[in-house]
């Protein structure tokens, strides 16, 4: 799973044919891991077991649970419990969402704001995934860059989370949008470069991406767009 490498330069000594594997492998678990994350959306949905999960109350539980996980994936990627960890962990992004969604579902076009947040979702992956195979620079130096982006954004939504406010949702959403966006294409660039050869670290990495530029395009298209009957 894991291959040793040497810094050579710009990119690492790993081999063209193990880099491809490697990105085979995050691009097949990625797509296996949204099953488990569907299948807790609708469980979460039809069962309402989220519902109470507002506010302070649900950002305890949520990024109790995430960094649960991800020290767990942490610890078993090297095993042959990482895949089911992960898959695992998905499972519970999945009933997490479930509350946003059950939410933009209250709404007259709620089915369609879903579909748009996941056909945008979907074209930033898309469009992020290509610019990885055609952009030569090194990207590494974004890597910090982000992280404190990242770290900004944690807490003002832990922030927001107090004082509820919409207009602070929509300039968190906006912000979540770009810095996860970046980090896809910085995440895929590392695969390609050989900077990272483990799948599983680089599936969560995207995965966690993906997950945000869903659900801050899904709370943009519910603040602007959400019909009510």
């Amino acid at each position: 799973m894991n291959e040793n490498v040497q810094p050579l330069g710009y990119g690492y000594a790993v081999s063209a044919a193990e880099r491809n594997k490697v990105l085979r492998n995050t691009y097949w678990l990625l797509a296996l891991s949204m099953l488990p994350t569907i299948l807790g959306a609708w469980l979460g949905v039809a069962t309402g077991i989220t519902a109470s999960l507002g506010g302070v109350m649900g950002l305890v539980v949520f990024m109790g649970g995430a960094f649960g996980f991800i020290y767990a994936i942490e610890k078993t990627k090297n095993s042959a419990a990482g895949v089911p960890v992960l898959l695992g962990f998905t499972f519970f992004m999945g009933l997490m969402l479930s509350r946003m969604l059950a939410t933009v579902l209250g709404f007259k076009n709620g089915s369609d704001l879903i579909m748009t947040a996941f056909g945008g979702t979907a074209g930033v992956f898309v469009l992020m995934a290509s610019l990885s195979t055609v952009i030569k620079r090194d990207l590494s130096g974004m890597g910090k860059w982000l992280t404190v982006g990242a770290i900004v954004l944690m807490v003002a939504a832990v922030i927001n989370a107090f004082v509820a406010s919409s207009a602070g949702m929509i300039v968190i959403s906006l912000m979540a949008i770009g810095i996860f966006s970046a980090f896809i294409l910085y995440d895929l660039k590392r695969i390609i470069d050989g900077g990272e050869t483990n799948y599983i670290t680089a599936t969560l990495g995207i995965y966690l991406s993906v997950f945000n530029v869903f659900q801050s395009l899904l709370a943009l298209l519910g603040i602007f767009g959400g019909e009510r009957d």
